[in-house]
């Protein structure tokens, strides 16, 4: 049987059900082979050779594969259709070959398919060919200059900015892209700006609204009402002078249909509908494609198949009708700038299965497969047609006007389905209707509201506006953007609130620090040339040597002249560049330097050791004076060298600090008796803005004592060490998902989770369930499993105990969902959507460069 690879295990199932028992169908999970995060991985010394190795997880995987070829000698390499995906199969083919699976007899080809269909699947082994060297290629030169920049300019951010961590290539001008519009909404100053409107009455009684348009015989642009007298000026304009309708124009107005998804806009819009993120948008399309439901969903294109046009027709005629088809099917051109990512749209696999039709269980899943379904289908369907009528009402002597709008709906077309989200919308004043005006009739002034505003700064990035201005600057591409904008979050150089982007210090300081000695670099040019370089590499009319040659020779020497900076000299120099943002002009003239503690030192930045930025007098320690990193009047306290004091308990003082690792919080203060007082760093994802004295004390009392354990009495602890939350007994540490977790969780979870943890070292098996139950309405097996304190209900991370005059034997369903609800609510921990896998725990704080 033919060895089938693919990534996923999940794929190769899908796969495996079409192909049948010919075929043999594995997986690699994901890439085998990486560079060593180490020097000396890429040699530019030596035509750029790269070291790969293939990791620890792989190598079961590999062989797995290996043994395989073993009993047939062919191998089809069937990853993803784009950049990444060749890649894999190269570096399988590399592998096995370096193995001797593959010999030189053995029959190796490539196939790629859009979509997960038997008919796509079939038609794909019909047609198969060789890995495509160019796409390799371009491949092997993203990731050599990732490398190159990772692993030669983050040591000199360590060095010269101490706390930094890692810069990469594209996430630096990404972020450059969040920190420089925040410096625009600092630098905003708001402007007064006056609006006047008025509700009108035509002869039969019908109200409208209509706002001043010409003022004095001038047409007022948006600003030129300044404050409330010229305001004021112009109601009483109004209010002095008759208005009769001078114009009324209606005109049709079409609105077509947006093109269908690729890869930037569906994040966009699921960003924009449903708060998701650009890796949860992502994560939830690659299950759907692997279960078959969707097309490809890393693309640059939005061209669709003729078959799946016509699907989706024959979809539009039965579900709404012949109206809402148009004449002849759209056809959307491709956008994409590189032949190796244009693939197809992302669309649904079948048209006439909507997501009501599937159920599908798991909400994320639901939502997007929703949102594509109703996309690809409002894509071919018929124009919106309108109606738009502008009113303008004047006084007879061409001193005042006002004008109304409005807008009917005549033919709904594809808005029956779908309507694009917006970024940043405001309130369109023309979807209203208008009553029957006609030229010459009066109109009765009702009320006159003159209106205060204030221009406002431009907004914070959120996920989708940001991929979307990445796109118009031709950074990144398709199977970047998701791990772009998660890597500077995980790096907290960026937070998120609210759904917007805010740049942290330490991404204010790396953006600085880079803006003056690699300039160039975070530059945004300079950055989408060369991936239109990398685009003609995978075209291949570039040799990819070429390109990395180039760069190295420029960012070599860029490197070179960075070597003698001294640390004094850079942080001086950040001081010199972001001096306007924090020490702005006073309003009384005097020095915005000058130490408003001790009135003789001199204010300037200052880094901990862990990066935290703070402004400090330069007569310190004689003056302790410090202010949050930023302008004055920053909100929230900043954490300067002898950190931030949280309260007292039993008279020690709590205080939030910044250290080597990160953020901790600590009780009293260092002695001869005790050098180190007790201190708990805070864990992934508790920000120290948030951090107030009942959670220091709550990461100061860990590790928690659960109980004794019921088989041998020894203690039961739960909490939070280097590798995240966790339970022990004994020797024994099972880690768990959440961190609050640790503060909760009873003996029976912990029970439950350190069999689970013995059972996979080969240990004790878990126990088994006294009665299976099915699933809960919010998914999730229950079951009734014996505890040492008596029968209880499990679902998911919920243990409720039976009532002691229930016999396990005869709990239901129902009964089962009313005690698990119940403990859920206590808890605070009741579900709202189906489980998901929930998002791997960051291992200990290294050093990693990317």
């Amino acid at each position: 049987m033919p060895v089938v690879v693919v990534e996923s295990p999940a794929k190769a199932k899908t796969i495996n059900k079409y192909l049948g028992s010919d075929y043999t169908v594995l997986a690699s999970y994901g890439h085998v082979r990486d560079l060593p995060p180490k020097d000396g991985s890429v040699d530019p010394d030596n035509g750029f050779e790269m070291i790969w190795e293939v990791a620890n997880d792989s190598k079961k995987h590999v062989k797995a594969i290996a043994d395989a070829l073993k009993d047939d000698n062919a191998l089809i390499l069937a990853t993803d259709p784009d950049r990444e995906g060749e890649a894999i199969s190269w570096h399988l083919q590399e592998t096995l070959t370096k193995r001797k699976a593959i010999k030189k007899d053995t029959a190796v080809s490539r196939v790629t398919f859009n979509a997960i269909t038997k008919s796509a699947i079939e038609e794909a082994m019909k047609h198969p060919r060789q890995v495509d060297a160019p796409l390799v290629e371009a491949y092997l030169a993203r990731r050599a200059l990732d490398y190159l920049v990772g692993f030669n300019l983050s040591p000199v951010l360590w060095r010269k900015l101490p706390g930094a961590k890692s810069a990469g290539r594209v996430q630096s001008v990404c972020l450059r892209l969040i920190v420089e519009r925040e410096m625009e909404i600092e630098a905003f100053r708001a402007q007064e700006y006056w609006t006047v409107k008025a509700i009108l009455q035509n002869p039969r009684g019908a109200e409208f609204e209509a706002r001043l348009t010409v003022l004095a015989g001038k047409k007022l642009d948006k600003h030129d009402i300044k404050d409330a007298t010229q305001a004021e000026l112009a109601v009483q304009a109004i209010t002095s002078r008759d208005l009769t309708v001078q114009s009324v124009e209606a005109k049709p107005v079409s609105r077509n249909p947006s093109p269908p998804f690729m890869t930037s806009t569906l994040q966009q819009e699921a960003s924009r509908k449903f708060g998701m993120g650009a890796r949860q948008t992502m994560s939830a399309a690659q299950r759907l494609y692997e279960a078959g439901l969707i097309t490809y969903m890393r693309t640059d294109g939005i061209d669709m198949a003729p078959e799946a046009v016509m699907a989706a027709r024959d979809a539009i005629k039965a579900k709404f009708g012949d109206n809402y088809l148009p004449d002849s099917p759209r056809m959307y051109k491709n956008k994409a700038k590189n032949a190796q990512e244009a693939h197809e749209c992302i669309r649904p696999t079948d048209m006439m299965r909507s997501a009501e039709d599937l159920k599908i269980s798991d909400a994320d899943q639901r939502k997007l497969y929703d949102l594509i379904y109703k996309r690809t289908i409002a894509s071919q369907m018929a124009a919106a047609r309108m109606e738009r009528t502008t009113v303008d009402i004047g006084s007879a002597d061409g001193q005042v006007v006002l004008r109304a709008t409005g807008q009917v709906v005549q033919f709904e077309g594809f808005i029956a389905i779908y309507e694009e989200g917006r970024d940043d919308s405001v309130v369109d004043d023309d979807d209203k209707r208008l009553p029957q005006l006609s030229e010459g009739e009066p109109a009765k002034k009702q009320k006159i509201d003159p209106e205060q505003h204030f221009t406002q700064p431009p907004p914070r990035y959120t996920e989708a506006t940001l991929v979307k201005k990445m796109e118009e600057l031709g950074i990144g591409r398709p199977s970047t953007y998701a791990s772009i904008v998660t890597t500077i979050q995980d790096r907290d150089y960026v937070t998120k609130d609210k759904g917007r982007l805010i740049p942290q210090d330490k991404g204010r300081l790396v953006i600085a620090f880079l803006e003056n000695y690699f300039r160039r670099y975070v530059g945004y040019d300079f950055t989408a040339g060369l991936e239109n370089e990398l685009d003609e590499v995978s075209a291949g009319d570039v040799n990819y040597k070429d390109v990395l040659g180039r760069f190295w020779r420029d960012f070599s020497a860029a490197l070179a002249e960075t070597a003698e900076l001294r640390i004094t000299d850079v942080l001086e120099k950040i001081n010199e560049v972001l001096e306007p943002h924090l020490f702005p002009p006073t309003e009384d003239g005097t020095d915005p330097r000058l130490c408003p503690n001790c009135g003789q030192g001199r204010l300037s930045m200052r880094t901990a050791r862990s990066g935290g930025a703070f402004i400090g007098c330069s007569n310190y320690p004689e003056c302790r004076y410090t202010r949050p990193f930023g302008p004055p009047g920053a909100e929230g306290e900043g954490i300067g060298p002898d950190g931030k004091l949280l309260g007292h308990d039993n008279g020690d003082p709590i205080s939030l600090r910044d250290g080597r690792f990160g953020p901790y919080v600590q009780r009293g203060e260092p002695t001869e008796d005790q050098p180190k007082p007790p201190r708990a760093s805070l864990p992934k994802g508790w920000q120290p803005s948030e951090i107030d004295l009942e959670k220091a004390l709550m990461l100061l009392s860990l590790p928690r004592e659960v109980g004794p354990h019921p088989e041998d009495g020894e203690m039961v602890e739960a909490g939070i060490g280097r590798y995240g939350p966790f339970v022990k007994h004994g020797k024994v540490y099972a880690n768990i998902k959440e961190v609050d977790e640790v503060f909760t969780i009873g003996m029976n979870r912990a029970v439950e989770v350190l069999a689970q943890k013995a059972a996979s070292r080969g240990g004790r098996t878990a126990a088994a369930p006294l009665k299976e139950l099915g699933d809960h309405p919010d998914g999730g097996a229950m079951a009734v499993m014996a505890g040492r304190y008596g029968p209880y209900v499990k679902w998911e991370k919920v243990n409720a105990t039976l009532p002691k005059d229930v016999d396990p034997a005869e709990v239901t369903v129902e009964m089962a969902i009313e005690l698990v609800n119940e403990k859920a609510s206590k808890k605070g921990t009741k579900k709202k959507a189906a489980p998901k896998k929930a998002a791997p725990k960051k291992a200990a704080a290294k050093k990693k460069a990317s």
